[in-house]
């Protein structure tokens, strides 16, 4: 935790960045780099763009509230990651987990 899901990003290339992404994000969330989960998503887009248009990064973000200062540096840290890959556009949405509705191998996470 926290889990990244990237569109709009081909994995080729989002791998060259995902190690020093992650050891800055660790140090953003006090956390290890083992916590964190990227993966991406082939999308094809069907409406508003035409086949060859360049395509805007969409990153969701999973994880437990760290309130505004880190989200915010945390954004910052994705997007100057993600920008390196010559994207034109980035956006990222955070979905904030409840700890009491959050289960690893069938049971509830304490903290």
């Amino acid at each position: 935790m926290p889990h990244l899901l990237f569109r709009g990003v081909a994995a080729d290339r989002l791998q060259a960045v995902t190690a020093p992404l992650a050891e800055e994000l660790a140090a953003i969330c006090e956390c290890g780099t083992d916590n964190f989960t990227m993966a991406c998503l082939h999308t094809t887009s069907v409406f508003g763009s035409q086949p060859g248009d360049p395509a805007f990064a969409f990153i969701e973000v999973g994880w437990f509230e760290r309130g505004q200062a880190v989200r915010n540096r945390f954004a910052q840290a994705v997007t100057r990651y993600v920008g390196q890959l010559d994207i034109p556009e980035i956006e990222i949405v955070f979905h904030a987990y409840r700890e009491d509705s959050y289960y690893i191998n069938g049971e509830p996470v304490e903290e």
